[in-house]
């Protein structure tokens, strides 16, 4: 897997964004529950020898164009490996029987989406496919790792059992389909009961009511104030509140006036929500550094509140901290 670049996480966004249009939030909340109901419930088996590998499994998945943002969202909740292949590939033949037997073994752990190159090469020269096979791992709407070439089915097996340790407590569908993959045959699929006052906020997010979804989750950190759920899902409600009242035309006002705090706040909202992360980040660390008193605490904290929309190991959450840190002091 050496000397694999691992694809930009801004272009797949462009890709999704390109294929599919904007991404309504309530809608991809709505259907990543879908997805991790999905992941809940095992796949029919008729208990015999041999019967992982027969007929259509609902982990092995056929990608176009048209339909790759379905795979994003699902990797809201379990991790998707996505195999960019060709007919022509006597390696990638190879490949694909392993990485479709894994897939299977792993019962909804994880989704495999496979990608004829040659009907949707866009999907290519975004991940900047060089040779065929590639594989690119995505979990949380994110590229994570990718190798190319075949594999050995020991070693493939080693490196999606790395990629779901290190996914686990971040995508609520692998311990589901795990602790699904270990009942009995043909008991009940098993569900985690759900806290009806996260139902009520998130109800009221998909609403549209952010004013009512905000209260909720804080009413949950009051009670409990290292519910690392609620704190996430907090953040997101007040930025998607934030982002929704932001127009196009903020992102010349800020950058014909860098001293209006205001204009740096709004633009850097925007660009987040259109997945121009890093230039939102350096937007607002720049800011930081001409601006005193009351205003440079408002901006570092609205910086800080964007680094909690992010898994804390996002490289661009770590060079942006340090790029505030070297800001203040």
């Amino acid at each position: 897997m050496e000397g694999v670049t691992r694809p930009d996480p801004r272009k797949t966004a462009a890709l999704s964004a390109a294929l599919s249009g904007a991404v309504d939030l309530g809608a991809l909340k709505a259907r990543a529950d879908a997805a991790r109901q999905r992941a809940a419930t095992p796949p029919p088996s008729s208990g015999g020898a041999g019967a992982q590998d027969a007929g259509p499994s609902p982990w092995v998945l056929d990608v176009t164009e048209a339909t790759f943002q379905s795979v994003v969202e699902r990797s809201l909740d379990i991790p998707v490996v996505v195999e960019l292949t060709a007919s022509w590939s006597p390696e990638a033949g190879q490949l694909s029987p392993v990485l479709e037997r894994a897939a299977r073994a792993g019962g909804g752990t994880w989704l495999l989406a496979r990608v004829d190159l040659d009907a949707n090469p866009r999907i290519g020269q975004v991940f900047g496919v060089q040779s065929v096979p590639t594989v690119v791992a995505i979990a949380g709407g994110q590229p994570l790792d990718a190798f190319a070439g075949p594999l050995p089915e020991a070693e493939f097996g080693q490196w999606i059992a790395r990629l779901l340790d290190a996914l686990r407590d971040r995508l609520p569908g692998i311990k589901a389909a795990e602790a699904n993959r270990g009942a009995q045959p043909g008991a009940e699929p098993v569900a985690e009961p759900e806290d009806p006052r996260f139902v009520a906020a998130e109800e009221a997010f998909e609403q549209g009511d952010f004013a009512a979804a905000e209260a909720a989750y804080e009413a949950i950190l009051a009670a409990e104030p290292a519910n690392a759920e609620a704190k996430a899902a907090l953040a997101q409600v007040r930025f998607t509140a934030r982002a929704e009242a932001v127009t196009p035309d903020v992102l010349a006002k800020a950058d014909s006036d860098p001293d209006d705090v205001d204009a740096q706040l709004a633009a850097a909202d925007l660009e987040v929500s259109t997945n121009d992360v890093e230039q939102a980040f350096k937007r607002l660390v720049d800011t930081v550094r001409r601006v005193y008193g009351e205003d440079r605490d408002r901006v570092r904290e609205h910086l800080v509140s964007l680094f909690e929309l992010f898994p804390p190991d996002d490289d661009r959450v770590a060079k942006a901290r340090r790029n505030l840190a070297s800001a203040l002091f």
